[in-house]
């Protein structure tokens, strides 16, 4: 929900970072759920420590290495079979079925689909929307928000619907008091939980940036950590799936677990989610200009450079003593890396990945697709 409200024109750093972790954490949910129902919690050692960390990180690996491999395929099938090229319609249905294939399989193995998903998401938004026509670049950007729009207003319709049965609250009517105490304690461990994870994994980001712009803010921080208390249906799903074995339950304790999970959702989305766009206009306000700048900018796909402006300052480059907007597309960036790990990523993009499985300027020049006097500008 955050992600309607913050603007990944005017903060696309902080965009990237509230959605990203959004969907992470889902992912890591699911994975630490599916992780711990595997082993018997009552009698808690040494040896079941280790082998329940190791049952948690090959399932985050196995669901990561599953996406980048369906979105590197896909990738290869686009650029090397030409069956698809000049069709909008079968390349955009190559794109949707490839990432719905790497979410089956996933489901199959018993990982993490919204993990494998995501990553493949990555991994085609860097190669495959590169190797298609204009059109098709046009066409699945507005499929997928469409598609993302209408899943988010199910999702709603779901929660909504699933908090008026009455039945869950039947069973806990006579203790209307513990159910109140029990949602209150949930919902003070995520704000407990989300600052002791915000803060100092932020603080620690800071300290391996260099450039002021690419730190972490205070008030971004705060952005972050109020983004991340708003629940959804991902928390709902867990709680059935643990406490809810025949579509209802009788029991009082499962009833009172989630009814008072619905409750935090319920509560977290309307008031947390009514309060998020009053809060990011007062730490974060939008500059006066930055209306004006995007309001003349081109919004389909061929739009890279795009102006990025950090809390509201230009950057002043000594070359004819103008001012030159940093660009707020993060991809821009990636002209200039720093001697880093992602420095070296970027050798290996550049000298092996991209001329496989091509991306931005290694595309073969076909009509239909991106012009081809653009492609040097990105070599």
């Amino acid at each position: 929900m955050v992600t309607i409200v913050l603007n990944q024109d005017e903060t696309p750093l902080l965009y990237s970072l509230v959605f990203g972790e959004g969907v992470v954490n889902d992912a890591t949910s699911v994975v630490l759920f599916n992780a711990i129902q595997s082993f018997d919690l009552s009698n808690i050692s040494t040896t079941i420590a280790l082998q329940f960390v190791g049952n948690f990180l090959y399932l985050f690996i196995s669901s990561t290495l599953l996406g980048v491999l369906a979105g590197l395929l896909n990738a290869f099938i686009i650029k090397k079979l030409y069956f698809g090229r000049h069709s909008t319609d079968r390349e955009a249905a190559i794109m949707i079925l490839m990432a719905y294939l790497s979410y089956m399989f996933a489901e199959l193995f018993y990982l993490s689909a919204i993990l494998t998903v995501f990553f493949c998401g990555i991994v085609m938004s860097h190669y495959t929307w590169h190797n298609v026509t204009e059109s098709s670049r046009v066409t699945t950007k507005h499929a997928f928000a469409t598609l993302s729009f209408v899943a988010e207003i199910f999702i709603f319709l779901y929660v909504g619907m699933d908090a008026l049965d009455v039945e869950k609250w039947r069973v806990i009517s006579d203790t209307p008091g513990k159910s109140v105490g029990v949602s209150s304690i949930l919902l003070g461990l995520i704000l407990v939980g989300r600052a002791a994870f915000v803060f100092p994994l932020s603080f620690v980001s800071n300290l391996t940036k260099k450039a002021q712009y690419e730190k972490i803010g205070f008030k971004q921080q705060v952005t972050i950590w109020w983004a991340g208390l708003m629940r959804g249906a991902v928390s709902i799903a867990l709680a059935y799936n643990q406490f809810l074995g025949f579509g209802h339950t009788q029991l009082q304790r499962n009833a009172l677990m989630i009814t008072s999970t619905i409750t935090v959702v319920l509560f977290s989305t309307v008031v947390f989610g009514l309060m998020t766009k009053p809060l990011i206009r007062i730490l974060l306000p939008s500059p006066k200009n930055l209306t004006r700048i995007l309001s003349s900018e081109p919004s389909t796909p061929k739009s890279f450079i795009v102006p990025f402006l950090d809390n509201g300052q230009e950057s002043e480059v000594g070359q004819g003593k103008r001012n030159i907007l940093r660009p707020s597309s993060l991809r821009m960036l990636l002209t200039t890396p720093s001697h880093t790990v992602h420095y070296y990523c970027r050798k290996l993009d550049d000298a092996f990945m991209r001329p496989v499985f091509g991306g931005r300027g290694f595309v073969p020049f076909v009509p239909g697709s991106p012009t081809e006097q653009n492609g040097h500008q990105w070599q």
